[in-house]
């Protein structure tokens, strides 16, 4: 009786399983017959579903997807970042330290500056050249600037050039203080009248250019000039300093053409190389022009460029002034 029961148990378990198998199957085939739409209809169904849902185990999923990571992707990846408007962005701040320049004193009216100027005895009289001129390096240049007299200028300028401007008088505080100045180029001004101490503060000037100028009188140069150039100007012999020219020792270059000269400037220094007094009034030479009446075996060496071309001067006249030059002078014969 036992055993029937059992049986009967493991028929009754066999059926249920068989039908759930059937119905949940996607393998199994639609019986003959029927429709893929009779086969899947919801009301062929005979299915327990509240025991389904009930038995179903939700939380089995939770291997799979984790649901807290998939809202913080979308989260992070669709949500964009606040930004504000233009109008609530905070106004960039501009910085001005450290490109402010300084600003500079006004221009002056004029250049007719008197006693000590703005920046002090640094810069010699009134306001510095620098404003008014280009500086470079203690080189000065003022050419063609249209100036009427000297700028003052810095106390460490060694070079300055005022060349075709209207300058016409030169006076002895336009160079006060410069101590340094080795050169000075006023070529293609006016320049008629100069002050007698105009040189005398200038120690290092070796570098004089004049030409072009309308000098009838020449002040005193100091002695350790190199560089002497008074072309075409209006100079007399009476205008030039008598044996101005003997101490100058490292005196090489001395140009002198194109003027009213009536003979040449003795004594030359031993050092002087280049000579040049064409179109002048020299009418005559004599025998220690050049060399030494003393010292028949004197010979002037370095002196190699003469040029008396242009005066009424016959140099075959003359034969006993230049024996000692190492090359014959430039001249009608």
């Amino acid at each position: 009786m036992i055993e029937l029961r059992m049986s009967l148990q493991s028929l009754m378990v066999a059926l249920i399983l068989g039908l759930i198998c059937l119905s949940r199957c996607p393998g199994m085939a639609a019986p003959a017959g029927e429709t893929d739409d009779e086969a899947f209809d919801m009301e062929n169904y005979d299915l327990n579903t509240d025991m389904e849902w009930e038995n179903l185990d939700v939380n089995s999923y939770g291997d799979t997807y984790d649901y807290d990571d998939l809202d913080q992707e979308i989260e992070v990846g669709t949500v964009a970042r606040d930004t504000p408007s233009p109008a609530t962005q905070p106004a960039a701040q501009h910085y001005e330290e450290g490109v402010s320049l300084p600003s500079l004193p006004p221009a002056p009216d004029s250049l007719d500056f008197i006693g000590p100027g703005l920046f002090g005895p640094e810069t010699g009289l009134g306001m510095p050249t620098c404003l008014l001129c280009v500086c470079i390096s203690g080189s000065v240049y003022c050419d063609d600037m249209n100036l009427d007299q000297i700028p003052p200028l810095p106390k460490d300028t060694t070079h300055f050039y005022s060349r075709f401007n209207k300058i016409r008088h030169v006076k002895s505080s336009d160079f006060i203080n410069l101590n340094k100045l080795q050169s000075i180029d006023l070529t293609g001004n006016q320049i008629s009248e100069m002050d007698e101490d105009v040189f005398h503060s200038l120690t290092q000037l070796q570098e004089l250019l004049l030409a072009d100028n309308n000098m009838q009188v020449m002040p005193e140069l100091p002695i350790n000039m190199k560089f002497v150039d008074l072309r075409n100007n209006k100079l007399t012999s009476r205008g030039l300093h008598s044996e101005g020219f003997k101490d100058m020792s490292q005196l090489e270059f001395l140009y002198l053409s194109n003027n009213k000269l009536d003979y040449v400037p003795t004594p030359l220094p031993l050092s002087l190389r280049v000579l040049h007094l064409q179109n002048n009034n020299i009418q005559s030479l004599h025998e220690d022009t050049f060399c030494n009446l003393h010292d028949r075996n004197f010979i002037r060496r370095n002196l190699e460029d003469i040029r008396l071309d242009g005066n009424p001067l016959n140099i075959n006249l003359f034969p006993q002034a230049y024996i000692c030059l190492p090359r014959l002078p430039v001249g009608s014969h």
